[in-house]
């Protein structure tokens, strides 16, 4: 074989494919959206439905913040380490996490005060929260896929991009796992979703079958009414 092709071949073999995140990004862009039509539409003093809706935010609030840890602990460091790249767009993904983080932080302070009577007055609080916490996280994915993914699949190594999603799996509490997985796999075509179960170890996968798929249909049908 020719040495300057095996050793191109070696060297995109060492780099990510970062399309995975643009699938999960699909599954989260949802979430949010389907957050704030669903928690507007609860009846005043609807507090089984507020309680729904509450706990099921609390889970999108955990998946989200480990998401983007992992990008903060694993993808901003070695990105603004190569003095050759545009530092400028990783800060701006900083600054842009940090903007996401306080409106989550808000909306959680908001859910409690909604969940224990379902009041009209703090349900619409809490869409007014929800609703900048969507404008802000969507400015970010457009950005960070536009502009942040290239620079990753370029310069970052496999193993630097694996580490986030090795992050994620060692801070979410294993019962959550197929709850992830079944978000990220709604918004899959085929194609992404058979490269997503394949890379998984074929007991996660029968996991996901026998347990995870019921498991979240029955979610999805309590969530979404």
């Amino acid at each position: 074989m020719n040495t300057t092709k095996a050793t191109t071949q070696a060297t995109t073999q060492s780099r990510p494919d970062t399309h995975g995140m643009v699938v999960i990004h699909r599954g989260i862009r949802r979430e949010s959206r389907l957050l704030l039509e669903l928690i507007a539409a609860v009846a005043p003093g609807d507090t089984a439905r507020a309680r729904v809706l509450a706990d099921h935010f609390r889970d999108y609030r955990l998946g989200l913040h480990n998401h983007h840890h992992g990008e903060d602990e694993h993808i901003w460091p070695p990105l603004l380490a190569r003095a050759d790249l545009e530092a400028d767009v990783v800060l701006r993904m900083e600054a842009q996490h940090e903007r996401i983080a306080a409106t989550l932080a808000a909306a959680e302070t908001a859910v409690p005060a909604w969940e224990s009577a379902a009041g009209e007055e703090e349900r619409d609080a809490l869409v007014a929260t929800l609703a900048e916490h969507r404008a802000v996280l969507v400015e970010h994915f457009d950005d960070e896929e536009t502009s942040l993914l290239p620079l990753a699949a370029k310069h970052l190594r496999l193993e630097e991009w694996n580490a986030m999603g090795e992050h994620f799996l060692a801070h979410t509490p294993k019962p959550k796992l197929l709850f992830f997985l079944g978000m990220v796999l709604e918004e899959a075509d085929a194609a992404e979703r058979a490269e997503i179960l394949g890379a998984m170890p074929l007991p996660a996968r029968l996991l996901w079958y026998a347990v995870g798929r019921p498991q979240y249909a029955r979610r999805t049908r309590r969530v979404r009414g």
